[in-house]
């Protein structure tokens, strides 16, 4: 029989904590023995059914034949309250994203590469109004047309919005706080005296901040009592296809909304973009060292 002295024992206590530490850290970053596929039950966090976004995932699982994965639906709330659970205790998720966004500016996160380019180069955000709104509301039809920011823009919103502060608070903030671009959207233009303007938007981050931003200056810059109404995203575009919806600053395109702008296009007078450079795809947390592109879910 072997004595084994109080010295080895220490050593070999350690050696065992530092083993199953590794494991651990292998377990959050992909690493070790387990795939991918097995650390996060092969299932994908989706967000809205329905949405532009989820149906490009359905067709990135098809082109990266990941017939195994499942997408998860959920919501861009549901969504984020999954990665925040994960995040705080380093476990191994893969996620739909698409920038700007708050999480970006929240989490440390990274897109998957996509080789296959299943979900398209940076797209546009667009602004779309009904047809005729130029000549019903002239003065709200020329600012939409000026109406461009960039991605940081929007985070300073979505950040306050995360941070507790209503949508339209946020938005006030960031127009008052903002007043020599501001003044470039409505430069020479004269208010009006209440006439009725109506936005729609889906409840994504960065649509309730943008279309805060809009009926804020369409408010208090130029005499509009302007409503936001939150729907789904094929009531959205229809809404302003059919006129009930005078305009939305929401529009993801070429690839996002295709779907929609091929059925209602003709129905439509697109303003262009209102900011560019935007993208959407897979994201996980940068600490899964060992996954970089949507290839990597494969095995």
């Amino acid at each position: 029989m072997i004595k084994m002295t109080k010295k080895w024992m220490v050593l070999t206590s350690l050696i065992t904590v530092l083993i199953l530490g590794a494991c651990s850290s292998n377990a959050a970053t992909g690493e070790g023995n387990s795939s991918v596929g097995k650390q996060v039950n092969y299932r994908i966090t989706g967000t809205d059914p329905g949405s532009g976004l989820m149906r490009l995932t359905a067709k990135a699982m098809e082109d990266y034949h990941l017939s195994n994965w499942t997408l998860m639906e959920s919501s861009a709330a549901g969504m984020t309250a999954q990665l925040d659970k994960a995040y705080k205790n380093e476990e191994p998720i893969v996620i739909v994203a698409w920038s700007p966004h708050w999480m970006f500016n929240t989490y440390d996160l990274k897109y998957l590469e996509d080789p296959k380019l299943t979900y398209g180069e940076p797209e546009e955000i667009h602004t779309i109004a009904r047809l005729g709104l130029k000549k019903d509301h002239p003065v709200a039809y020329e600012f939409l047309d000026r109406f461009n920011w960039t991605s940081d823009d929007m985070g300073e919103v979505m950040i306050d919005i995360q941070n507790g502060m209503s949508p339209e608070a946020a938005a006030a903030k960031w127009v008052d706080g903002h007043e020599a671009q501001v003044q470039e959207w409505i430069e020479g233009l004269e208010p009006v005296n209440g006439d009725h303007f109506t936005l729609s938007y889906v409840a994504w981050d960065s649509e309730l901040a943008s279309t805060n931003v809009v009926r804020y200056v369409l408010d208090e810059k130029l005499g509009y009592k302007a409503e936001a109404l939150q729907v789904e995203i094929g009531p959205m575009w229809l809404g302003v296809a059919n006129g009930d919806v005078d305009a939305i600053v929401a529009a993801w395109l070429p690839v996002t909304h295709m779907d929609y702008w091929d059925k209602y296009g003709e129905q439509l007078d697109d303003l262009g973009a209102n900011m560019i450079d935007v993208k959407s795809g897979l994201a996980v947390p940068t600490y899964m060292e060992d996954v970089n592109s949507i290839e990597d879910l494969q095995s």
